[in-house]
């Protein structure tokens, strides 16, 4: 009996799902946004393009919250990479090139000179 009354359930959650559904398409809000929807997807099929080439032209430095899945490449998480910085300590004439905190002369400059002060030796930022 256990498995009939799971069907029953089921069934009556299937016709709750399928009134709201209609109740759904009626709604001019859904309407105008179905039809813009299919009309952008016309558009790209026209000329050929994807939904991310869209936001690369509309916001080329991404600077838009796309969030950290991306749905090109199939689950997979893409970084944006770090900038490249570029330290010259006056004192030595040394230069570091990093796109992290991590370096370890860096972290040296630091501990003898103070954040600070390595932070005023930033030459360049790309």
């Amino acid at each position: 009996m256990a498995v009939l009354s799971d069907y029953l359930k089921m069934e009556k959650e299937l016709e709750e799902l399928q009134a709201r559904l209609k109740a759904m398409e009626s709604n001019d809000s859904f309407k105008n946004e179905l039809e813009f929807k299919n009309k952008l997807e016309a558009l790209l099929e026209q000329y050929g393009k994807k939904a991310s080439d869209v936001i690369d032209i509309l916001d080329p430095q991404g600077n838009l919250n796309r969030g950290a899945k991306s749905t090109s490449n199939s689950g997979q998480g893409t970084r944006r990479k770090r900038k490249l910085k570029v330290y010259k300590n006056p004192h030595t004439g040394d230069v570091i090139e990093t796109r992290g905190g991590n370096h370890k002369e860096l972290k040296a400059w630091k501990e003898e000179h103070g954040s600070e002060t390595v932070e005023g030796w930033l030459v360049d930022e790309q």
